[in-house]
């Protein structure tokens, strides 16, 4: 019987994700949630469909051999968790062109977007409630 039980449970959740979905499309709101962890960016297409999918989205230019970028991590991690903004990650060693592009000349660098455009820079680590306190700004 428990099985049965369980089935009916998911029955019912995902009838009200339906009805929720429904109404969203109905209201107009195609705008995607924002996941919970950060999204690791392979190349410059992937970058654009990012930051055309979320309306704020923090892109954290770092490297595997940076100290401070290290030091970034955790509090970029706790940023996509509790914020309304995506957060992306960019291996400038991996996608260098894509470093050139966005002129990142020393890491961590970190790109903050809103409705697809860069609108902030912040070179170096900074605290999370001055990261937070800017992604409020353009939410």
């Amino acid at each position: 019987m428990a099985a049965d039980d369980e089935l009916e449970r998911i029955k019912e959740q995902k009838k009200a994700e339906m009805a929720d979905q429904m109404n969203d499309e109905e209201s107009g709101d195609d705008v995607r949630s924002a996941p919970n962890e950060p999204i690791h960016v392979e190349g410059e297409s992937h970058l654009e469909e990012v930051t055309s999918s979320y309306d704020v989205v923090l892109v954290d230019f770092y490297a595997d051999w940076c100290g401070p970028c290290k030091m970034l991590e955790p509090i970029v991690e706790s940023l996509a968790a509790d914020s309304e903004a995506a957060v992306a990650k960019v291996d400038v060693d991996a996608n260098q062109p894509l470093a050139a592009q966005y002129q990142v000349q020393g890491v961590p660098t970190m790109l903050l977007f809103a409705d697809g455009e860069p609108v902030e820079r912040i070179v170096g680590v900074r605290d999370q409630s001055h990261l937070q306190g800017l992604i409020q700004q353009y939410s």
